[in-house]
């Protein structure tokens, strides 16, 4: 079991000890905080209801958390270190020195810091190769990146491990080679904010106002394409030289203030407080977190549909998952095809929930679409297969609902195949939480050629698949509910 130690429990800490846990590591924290078990465990709550639903592919086991009374027993034997200490330099030597002490040599501490830069927290200790910047984005527990920073200090081999487990853990690792203060993201952040200071302080907008900029504009943009890609589409079919011919000029205009700062002053620190109350204040601070991790999470599947982004990341995640979650890409990868074959092994997301709190009717049949896809995927109909002009359409579906299912049920769907040969594939789904049925659905489809859009036998190999599965579960029992109609008799 690999073992991940959290020095600092704070909301950064707590999203990191999360992240970690649910990807199945233990986790031990050490934070002298008396609040800390508590404050952690209210942010792993809303990881526990927010992260599985976010892939397609249910996560491993959940690890184990504790917390401990001493740095040198929570971190005894751990193979990462995140510290996320506050951010004093003084406070953090103080922990590092502490940490290279008590830490094996091969354990990579990582840390949380947003300015500090890893040549300074590396200064004066005795295994400065350990150390590195491992800087992430609230929520830590599904925001992807972490902004990797690194010195001549810290072997390539370290550094290809510190990428590897990043990786693991479902999110993207940025190396950044040449340090400088604050990194880069919140470098860029740090523009967007001292401007933001200035056009609120000048009555040019409200809060609310300059995120509504913000979250209906650019912002959505920024998401999915960043910032020079989203330039690049500006510019046109003439492309990136087409944008900056045409805005390269304005950057000698007066539209922005970034090298002047307004004073920090009361005044306008109750100015921007009031604002945002107004904003915001009749939400909770786990109200907004949850409100939060539902628009993440939806944009992020709306992303993962079209392999872009953020989503085109958490796809890869789940196809390296898909293994260990029980799941075949191949017939090959099948140990023994005279039973049900796993094609949905999932949690129930939050977007798959109807105002009566459990599963959409349309998300059975969204289920069971995909159980097909997995099917046709296994038996070679993939998007090679499919691109070459050749494809399966469902002809026929019936879906009897049996059993509720709610929003981070872990849910798997098990395929027979009752008939190959020829233009059809006959399919029966049955969807299973535990050792309760929830639903059941019976599949007819047809063999199409994707040119004439006419049924057409499908390619040998296609055929002699899905005929040798069905002759392999030929002898299983005829499931209940095959073949029956609707309002047939229960």
């Amino acid at each position: 079991m690999k073992i991940a130690a959290i020095i600092g429990g704070g909301v950064i800490g707590g999203g990191w000890a999360a992240r970690f846990l649910l990807n199945g590591w233990d986790v031990r924290v050490f934070d002298p905080d008396p609040e800390a078990e508590r404050k952690i465990n209210e942010v792993l709550s809303n990881a526990r209801r927010s992260l599985p639903g976010l892939g397609n592919v249910v996560l491993p086991a959940e690890g184990a958390l504790s917390f401990h009374d001493t740095l040198p027993e929570a971190v005894a034997g751990a193979d990462w270190v995140q510290e996320s200490v506050p951010e004093r330099l003084d406070l953090k030597m103080d922990v590092y020195a502490q940490l290279t002490a008590a830490c094996d040599d091969r354990t990579i501490i990582g840390s949380s810091t947003s300015g500090f830069k890893p040549s300074e927290l590396q200064a004066g200790s005795a295994n400065p190769g350990q150390i590195m910047v491992a800087h992430p984005f609230n929520p830590v527990y599904l925001l992807p990146l972490v902004e990797l920073v690194t010195t001549s200090a810290n072997d390539a081999e370290r550094v290809a491990t510190a990428k590897e487990i990043i990786s693991s853990l479902g999110m993207h690792p940025l190396h950044i080679r040449k340090e400088i203060d604050a990194h880069v993201a919140d470098r860029l952040l740090e523009a967007v904010w001292r401007e933001s200071l200035w056009l609120v302080k000048d009555g040019i907008v409200t809060t609310e106002e300059l995120d509504d900029a913000i979250r209906y504009g650019f912002g959505i943009r920024w998401a999915q394409m960043g910032l020079f890609e989203t330039y690049r589409v500006a510019g046109g079919e003439a492309g990136m030289k087409h944008f900056m011919a045409q805005f390269g000029p304005a950057l000698k205009w007066p539209w922005t203030k970034l090298m002047d700062v307004p004073e920090f002053t009361d005044d306008l620190v109750d100015l921007i407080a009031d604002q945002s109350d107004a904003q915001s204040g009749q939400h909770s601070i786990r109200d907004l977190e949850r409100i939060r991790d539902d628009n993440l999470v939806g944009m992020m599947r709306a992303l993962s549909a079209n392999d872009w982004g953020a989503g085109k990341l958490q796809n890869a995640h789940d196809a390296a998952r898909m293994a260990d979650a029980g799941l075949a890409r191949t017939l090959a990868e099948i140990e023994d095809l005279s039973q049900p074959i796993l094609t949905q092994a999932r949690v129930v997301p939050l977007d798959w929930v109807d105002y009566n709190g459990h599963m959409t009717e349309s998300r059975y049949l969204d289920a069971f679409a995909q159980s097909t896809d997995r099917l046709m995927e296994i038996i070679g109909c993939d998007d090679a297969y499919i691109a070459n002009g050749g494809s399966y359409f469902t002809a026929e579906t019936h879906i009897r609902h049996l059993d509720e299912v709610h929003a981070g049920d872990v849910i798997h769907v098990k395929t027979r195949v009752i008939m190959g040969a020829g233009k059809k594939m006959h399919l029966w789904h049955e969807m299973t939480a535990g050792e309760r049925l929830l639903a059941t659905g019976e599949h007819m489809l047809l063999h199409v050629n994707l040119k004439t859009r006419r049924a057409s036998a499908p390619a040998a190999d296609i055929e002699a698949n899905l005929v040798k599965i069905a002759q392999k579960q030929a002898k299983l029992v005829a499931p209940d509910g095959l073949g029956r109609s609707i309002g047939a008799p229960r």
